[in-house]
């Protein structure tokens, strides 16, 4: 149960979860999670901004009462899922006179999430403040970071702000500060790809927002704070960005050997060719380390046998994710083999609709795959290295 003093006045109350292994029944947990919280003391009002999942509310009103906190006139609600906004309604029996601050939307969902009523709220619009006393909070919308009622939230006297999911890292440490940097950056790419990424044009925007502020300090609701917002800032203009780097991503499954020589065939005939190669073999890797992989990557290939005409189920699971985080990949291939026909090809395209790339021509396998199968392997694995040295110009 840590309670630290971030500035004079401004504490973490939050909680950290060790042991947790998996986020909404989807998205896997190798190192945990910590939900973010903290107090604030104005020299009038006091503010809490965020409260903890529900299975942590034991910690976040701990930490209160270590703080002797008598009240909280405000409760920042920035993002109204529950891992964030689910210990509101507890604080609001203790804490009776407290006005929860959101925006419309917000207001919208939460009373739709946690039944709360409408003398429970006080709304804010884009770019509104509100008095501590000798401490300003300032408002800014920023919609679609990951939901649409999303806000940040920014203490002026102090430079401090509180982005909620944005810059957030699922990562579990006794650290309060991000400073084995290496650890922080991978936690934070692999929840940027998995919740993030599908909504990374809007996000560029909320960026250019952010550099007009002055910071000492981020502080988001999952993992540790920066106190060198250059660090996170400068990886997020890289992973919203429209570049990508000389690296293929394979998911591949086989059932009866065919495929998998294929896959391995073209992964050797890559490297060959000095392209990067990431691959993932479908029944074994989590989806966070593919949807990792997909941020900076040019191109995407599966490879899949045909099961029941189509490709295979765990194939067809990796593209949806695909198409769901829409990364900024350019081309896209599908290879692997078939014993009577279907519409392996035609199925993948059809999930992949939501991506704009371009895709690469099909390389499928009658059976085992035989020397006429490898050579078009080599010639795709050549038209993926010269269309890359095109994109990257």
């Amino acid at each position: 149960m840590p309670l630290r003093e971030i500035k004079p006045d401004i504490f973490y109350v939050g909680a950290i979860d060790w042991d947790r292994r998996l986020f909404d029944s989807l998205i896997p947990l190798p190192e945990g999670t910590s939900y973010n919280a903290y107090l604030i003391k104005g020299s009038e009002k006091w503010a809490l901004i965020d409260t903890v999942d529900p299975s942590k509310e034991e910690e976040l009103l701990w930490n209160l009462e270590r703080l002797k906190v008598q009240k909280i006139d405000y409760i920042v609600a920035n993002h109204a899922e529950q891992d964030h906004s689910g210990c509101i309604p507890v604080v609001l029996r203790r804490y009776p006179m407290a006005k929860v601050v959101c925006t419309p939307k917000g207001k919208e969902i939460l009373t739709d999430l946690l039944l709360l009523k409408d003398k429970d709220f006080h709304t804010v619009e884009d770019g509104e403040e509100l008095s501590l006393g000798n401490k300003t909070l300032q408002f800014i919308y920023a919609p679609w970071v990951h939901w649409p009622e999303t806000m940040l939230t920014y203490l002026k006297e102090d430079k401090i702000l509180f982005p909620c999911d944005l810059f957030g890292s699922h990562l579990a440490t006794s650290n309060l500060y991000a400073t084995k940097r290496d650890e922080v950056y991978l936690s934070a790419k692999r929840y940027y790809a998995e919740i993030m990424m599908p909504f990374r044009n809007l996000i560029k925007g909320h960026i250019e927002k952010i550099k007009e502020l002055e910071l000492d300090i981020i502080a988001p609701s999952h993992g540790p704070l920066y106190a060198e917002p250059e660090f996170i800032l400068q990886a997020y203009e890289e992973w919203v960005s429209d570049r990508v780097k000389n690296e293929v991503v394979i998911a591949h499954i086989s059932m009866h050997g065919s495929t998998e020589a294929m896959a391995k065939h073209l992964i050797s005939a890559l490297i060959e060719r000095g392209v990067g190669v990431k691959v993932f073999e479908l029944t074994k890797s989590d989806i966070g380390a593919l949807a990792m992989a997909l941020v900076d990557s040019a191109t995407l290939v599966l490879a899949t046998p045909t099961v029941i005409g189509g490709p295979h189920p765990n194939a067809l699971y990796a593209a949806y994710l695909a198409s769901a985080l829409r990364p900024k990949i350019k081309f896209a291939g599908v290879i692997g083999s078939y014993s009577w026909g279907g519409k392996m090809v035609d199925r993948v395209k059809e999930v992949l609709s939501n991506l704009k790339v371009e895709f690469l021509p099909p390389v499928l396998a009658k059976g085992y795959p035989e020397e006429g199968d490898f050579k078009a392997l080599d010639d795709l694995a050549e038209e993926i290295s010269r269309k890359h040295k095109e994109v990257l110009k």
